[in-house]
């Protein structure tokens, strides 16, 4: 029997509705289903799974019901399992959760008939290095940032890439994104847009102190460090925006890309553009 794990974002009222009918959907052709506690708390009398147990339960598909911020969560937590994940757009923006709720149910069918395309996303692996010890490691779908808190002082950072000094420099940060990635902060921050296929890594210092100090796009293969050389208080390596670990002075960065991917459930070819010109009006004048 084929079963299906059900990520919710939290304090959005219209999912009790759409979590009864899509349980009842899933319950009459036969599937199993597991839901996070988000999404149980939804469903009176129903017991969720924490989300980091979910992939245990081994799904076929995994719903994802809210915003690009759910879906990063549950991208990262079924990383390591290739669960292809299917995102629905309850957000504002929605980059990532390019299907619409009047779409969900013809892209259940499509994926159970096996017409579904799947847009496979490539992430990157960070690895926090403290004297000369791996701290903590994760696997990033959009990007890694260092970055000071609520002190306005900038910090001081070198970059080395394939163990070549690029640079080191003043600024209120650095963004390391991937692909999928830069048309997130890095692209705030004057970043160049990537097609999702493209097998790269993008580096953007955030303000930084020097007028000649640019983005770059370096080659997929490559590694990339990041030497935290003098920071303020507060200063953070955060992860998809949601995992954050405070730096200390001579912290290093270790940046690749990860052997893992994301597995995206489209009922269309991905609309890369047609997200950009209705999200963010691209090319209009």
């Amino acid at each position: 029997m084929r079963s299906a794990a059900i990520i919710s974002k939290p304090q959005k009222p219209e999912l009790a509705k759409i979590l009864t009918e899509l349980t009842a959907w899933l319950a009459e052709r036969n599937f199993g289903f597991f839901l996070d506690e988000e999404s149980a708390a939804y469903l009176p009398g129903t017991v969720g799974v924490a989300r980091p147990d979910l992939p245990q339960q081994n799904p076929d598909i995994v719903i994802v019901l809210g915003g690009d911020g759910t879906l990063l969560a549950a991208a990262r937590a079924f990383a390591h399992t290739g669960t292809p994940l299917l995102s629905v757009n309850l957000g504002s923006l929605g980059f990532l959760t390019e299907v619409p709720i009047s779409d969900l149910y013809l892209t259940l069918d499509a994926w159970c008939a096996g017409s579904a395309r799947i847009d496979q996303r490539s992430m990157m692996q960070a690895q926090l290095l403290r004297e000369g010890k791996s701290i903590r490691k994760w696997d990033a779908l959009n990007d890694v940032v260092l970055a000071k808190g609520t002190i306005a002082r900038m910090g001081d950072f070198t970059i080395q890439i394939d163990g070549q000094l690029v640079a080191t420099f003043r600024a209120d940060g650095v963004i390391i994104a991937t692909p999928t990635g830069s048309t997130a902060y890095t692209l705030a921050a004057a970043g160049p847009i990537l097609m999702p296929s493209v097998n790269a890594m993008v580096v953007t210092p955030i303000c930084p102190h020097l007028l000649t100090l640019r983005p770059i796009v370096v080659p997929g293969e490559s590694t990339i460090t990041v030497r935290v050389d003098g920071v303020p208080n507060q200063t953070y390596l955060t992860v998809d925006g949601q995992e954050a670990v405070e730096l200390e002075v001579g912290d290093q960065v270790y940046l690749c890309r990860s052997k893992f991917s994301v597995n995206l459930v489209r009922l269309h070819q991905n609309g890369l553009f047609n997200v950009l010109r209705s999200k963010l009006k691209w090319g209009e004048r």
